[in-house]
């Protein structure tokens, strides 16, 4: 079982948030903890950007919650229609949806209050509420910060290594067909995840001119790694699609295949272990105009092939998307080598970038 900084972050904010409740004398400190977990925020910029969001929703779910109290009691059918009418004032001011789950709560706490000085009691349960969500900002501002970066990377190059190997499995007709639908879920699953891991980290701010800049070209960077990805990712789909008529090529053309692909995936890796300083050099210009002549020769070799006696016109039409996808994956391959190139060559003192290991 994996333990991420979200986790600790929860347990942290839990603890102080009861220990604050405590030493301001409250006996109801299980409030604030609540509210604290419900609070907590998985990046720096969402912290600030929701904040505002919670005390808001908190106070409409509040007010509802005395007002319908004091005027109609406390029973379930009360407690159901002001949740309905707090999650659509919520809905209709556009504040943040991941408010409403603690809004829902804050109204629970309080509708269940004694009879007694329902008021006053109320007030309390409110800013018990107030003091979870506090703490759990503080806890988000300071501790454990995200390195959203890091996870990004990490998890790019573990699926690319993975689509690789099933790409050349494949071909050198050495892949279990079963494992590989299998995995093709996982891996979908896992470029959802990057997608959200670029998200959260293209949201997080900086406030030197310097760092903007870097940041900027590393977005376009990230950005170029996933449509690439997802260009390998559909590749391999498509060879797995067509395998048994790849498979009816004439011999020379699935040479051709698999060491125009050779040439690819390897190209491919060593440009994400650049990124990181794992290969400090830029490929050579042999290296590129090798590419360029194994897609020359692939494409030639296809096409004269459609003219051979033992090769069905089904066949040839089949396989052509394949061809064309292989093509396509090059030219995404070239432009991130282009971007990498370019964002080292304007950021040298990033030349060496840090990626911790989790």
């Amino acid at each position: 079982m994996k333990l991420g900084a979200r986790i600790f972050k929860t347990g942290l904010a839990v603890t102080l948030a009861m220990y604050a409740a405590i030493w301001l004398g409250s006996d109801s400190a299980t409030f604030a903890a609540i509210a604290a977990a419900f609070a907590i925020q998985p990046s720096i910029y969402r912290t600030f950007q929701t904040i505002l969001d919670q005390v808001q929703a908190n106070l409409i779910g509040a007010i509802l919650a005395v007002l319908f109290v004091l005027t109609f009691g406390h029973d379930p059918f009360v407690v159901g229609v002001v949740v309905i009418l707090a999650i659509a004032l919520i809905s209709k001011l556009k504040l943040e949806p991941s408010t409403i789950p603690l809004a829902i709560v804050t109204i629970i706490i309080i509708m269940e209050s004694p009879a007694a000085n329902f008021v006053e009691f109320a007030s309390d349960r409110f800013l018990l509420i107030m003091l979870g969500v506090l703490t759990a900002f503080i806890v988000n501002l300071f501790f454990i910060p995200p390195r959203y970066e890091t996870k990004f990377y990490q998890l790019m190059l573990r699926e690319t290594d993975s689509v690789i190997q099933w790409i050349m499995l494949l071909l050198r007709q050495d892949a279990d067909p079963r494992s590989l639908k299998k995995d093709l879920k996982h891996i979908d699953h896992q470029v959802q995840k990057i997608d959200n891991l670029y998200n959260l980290y293209k949201e997080e701010r900086n406030y030197f001119q310097k760092n903007r800049y870097s940041k900027a070209r590393k977005l376009v960077l990230f950005r170029q790694m996933i449509i690439t990805i997802k260009k390998s990712i559909f590749l391999l789909k498509n060879i797995e699609r067509r395998f048994e008529h790849i498979n009816q090529l004439p011999d020379s053309i699935q040479i051709q295949f698999e060491l125009h692909l050779d040439l690819l995936t390897n190209f491919h890796n060593r440009i994400l272990l650049r990124y990181v300083g794992k290969v400090t050099s830029s490929p050579s210009e042999e290296t590129l105009h090798d590419l360029e002549k194994g897609k020359e020769a692939l494409t030639q070799a296809f096409i004269k092939s459609y003219d051979s006696k033992g090769l069905s016109e089904e066949t040839w039409m089949y396989t052509f998307p394949a061809v064309s996808q292989i093509i396509e994956y090059q030219e995404e391959l070239v432009h991130l080598n282009h971007l990498v190139n370019s964002f080292f060559k304007y950021h040298q003192e990033e030349n060496t970038l840090t990626i911790e290991k989790e």
